[in-house]
């Protein structure tokens, strides 16, 4: 069984920063496509930034140049590091993990595994 946990939400006024945490183990856990989504009342729960291979990105437009996605040398925590932030990047924000061997991309259907979510809101 894979067990995927956040850490680092909070609250913040605009313009301040968060970084969050994702951890994840398991027998079949696949470290190779991991990613953070966020879900706001109301919307649907979209892509804010995946890493694949430890190295290649992809961030939300939302978000480019203000969100940083990384993954440490052992691959077992993915850090997202948050700028800048906006009223309108309050939400619940998810880490996600997809299985070893399928095709990594920026849906929410790409990926297996789920944390609980953290809340992040930003006050104007």
């Amino acid at each position: 069984q894979v067990h995927v946990v956040e850490s680092g939400g909070g609250s913040v006024q605009a313009g301040g920063s968060l970084r969050l945490s994702c951890a994840a183990s398991g027998s079949t856990y696949g470290s190779n496509c991991m990613g953070w989504f966020r879900q706001a009342p109301g919307k649907e729960r979209e892509a804010v930034a995946v890493i694949y291979g430890g190295r290649s990105t992809y961030y939300a437009d939302s978000v480019k140049g203000r969100f940083t996605i990384s993954q440490d040398n052992a691959k077992k925590t993915v850090f997202l590091q948050m700028n800048s932030l906006e009223p309108e990047d309050t939400a619940m924000y998810y880490c996600a993990a997809a299985r070893d061997g399928r095709l990594c991309y920026a849906h929410r259907s790409a990926f297996d595994y789920w944390g609980q979510g953290t809340q992040v809101t930003v006050s104007s």
